[in-house]
């Protein structure tokens, strides 16, 4: 790795000086200790504990029924595993829907849970929240494009900034949030170009999932990459373990296709 060892802990400056230096940031999910132990050992520098956690661990056919406690507890898990790489925790929904409730919900992610970043879905409040946390001294991920607690308002699972004044209103939210003080941009099902245009724009990292090969790095949830999550795997997600010896060979091949930018082709992007 070329701005960094394997070993050195990986933050928000890390992060920032690898998208200066072009070398990509190969994220995944974790939600305990095992798993966050093989992903830290493999070379990922940024896990997500996601709430995510609620489809895949716990069974529910989308993420709103995670709590803030729950998000606490597999926090608490992967940080217990993890030494070198960076832990950022979802905020839950509706736990960042004013002032208050943000700021004391993030606080505990930090302070109980050990987290070292938390990420916040896009919302017409967003802005302000992110304004706030960064104030107060907390890193924040934003997510834009598809974002999976608004999926009932969305109707479905769809391909976010198609339309000429979503790709335009997408473009100018990036702009705002990093300008508020968000340290990463993560990109949902979005398409290639307007990923590719986002990230030119950004001077903070750009995380994709289902985002296109041009963004800064990758993310996938864990258990679509050893091909054990519940229901139909998402189109943008790759099984390595199909072709790997074991799950760690699995994983050492997807970071080893994020650094080489082989992940994602054509296949696992959207147009």
């Amino acid at each position: 790795m070329s701005s960094q060892t394997i070993s050195e802990k990986v933050t928000t400056r890390t992060l920032k000086a690898m998208k200066t230096e072009g070398e990509r940031i190969a994220c995944m999910t974790a939600y305990d200790a095992a798993f966050s132990s093989v992903l830290d050992k493999v070379g990922v520098d940024l896990i997500l504990v996601g709430d995510s956690v609620g489809m895949v661990v716990q069974g529910h056919a989308t993420t709103i029924p995670v709590s803030m406690e729950e998000m606490v507890y597999h926090t608490q898990l992967v940080v217990r595993g993890n030494e070198r790489a960076m832990v950022m925790a979802d905020m839950p929904f509706m736990s960042y829907s004013n002032g208050p409730d943000c700021l004391k919900n993030a606080a505990t992610l930090i302070k109980t849970g050990g987290a070292e970043m938390v990420k916040l879905e896009w919302g017409e409040l967003e802005i302000d929240m992110v304004r706030r946390l960064t104030e107060c001294g907390i890193p924040v991920c934003a997510h834009l494009g598809l974002t999976p607690q608004a999926i009932h308002k969305y109707g479905g699972y769809r391909v976010q900034g198609r339309e000429e004044y979503a790709a335009k209103k997408m473009q100018e939210d990036a702009r705002l949030l990093e300008e508020a003080g968000a340290d990463v941009l993560l990109l949902e099902c979005v398409p290639e170009g307007l990923a590719a245009s986002i990230t030119a724009d950004s001077n903070v990292p750009v995380i994709g999932i289902g985002a296109g090969a041009r963004v800064d790095g990758q993310i996938l949830v864990l258990y679509d990459v050893i091909d054990i999550a519940p229901g139909k795997r998402t189109r943008f997600s790759k099984n390595y373990l199909e072709q790997a010896g074991s799950i760690q060979d699995a994983l050492k091949q997807y970071v080893t296709e994020v650094k080489e930018g082989l992940f994602p082709t054509k296949e696992y992007s959207f147009s």
